[in-house]
């Protein structure tokens, strides 16, 4: 069977951004690490970024932690530069993974892995247990319930695992199953950004 292709993670027509990211706190605080030109990159953006890693304050440090659809790296670096233990980043355009391995380099993140893939057809796989896992998939793709389920049922969630999941205000609320329950939700423009946290099954 052949999988659909998806585009690059953080995704949102027409809405170019700078290229850069500027990490926000923790060791690199200040840093500003390039973001390679993919047509509709929609890094997260900082205000909405800087209420996320408040809302994680008090699980973030020597989390293992999985960023879906990567796009620029704003949230992983911003995740290792706070004190995760490890990011495992997924990127399907090339050239953005070619980008987040050169600013890997640049702030000697030994502890990020980058993957040059489709995230559903890594996530097909069974899986290793992640505590936090950022989930912002392409505006208008029809992505986030699938995500949810291969989460949820290849063994990619740590028993208590929380996830933020990013995706267009127009979605309305995500599918999730019963046993997320919704911790915090705000909405910034035509985003709406919300964390879960899970109990075990």
């Amino acid at each position: 069977m052949t999988r659909r292709r998806q585009q690059s993670g953080r995704n949102m027509p027409n809405n170019r951004r700078e290229g850069f990211v500027r990490i926000i706190s923790g060791r690199w605080r200040g840093r500003k690490l390039p973001v390679h030109d993919v047509e509709g990159l929609r890094p997260t953006a900082d205000r909405v970024k800087e209420t996320v890693f408040n809302w994680l304050a008090q699980d973030l440090y020597e989390a293992n932690c999985l960023d879906l659809f990567t796009g620029s790296g704003s949230l992983s670096f911003e995740a290792l530069s706070r004190g995760a233990q490890s990011v495992t980043m997924l990127e399907l355009d090339k050239k953005a993974a070619e980008q987040l391995e050169k600013n890997r380099q640049t702030v000697g993140a030994d502890n990020a892995h980058i993957h040059n893939t489709d995230s559903l057809a890594y996530l097909s796989k069974p899986g290793t247990p992640y505590d936090i896992v950022f989930i912002d998939p392409p505006f208008r793709k029809n992505l986030l319930q699938e995500v949810i389920a291969l989460l949820e049922n290849n063994g990619w969630l740590a028993p208590r695992a929380i996830i933020y999941i990013e995706a267009e205000k127009e979605l309305g609320d995500p599918d999730t199953p019963p046993h997320w329950h919704l911790h915090k939700e705000k909405t910034a423009g035509q985003v709406s950004y919300r964390l879960y946290e899970r109990e075990e099954a």
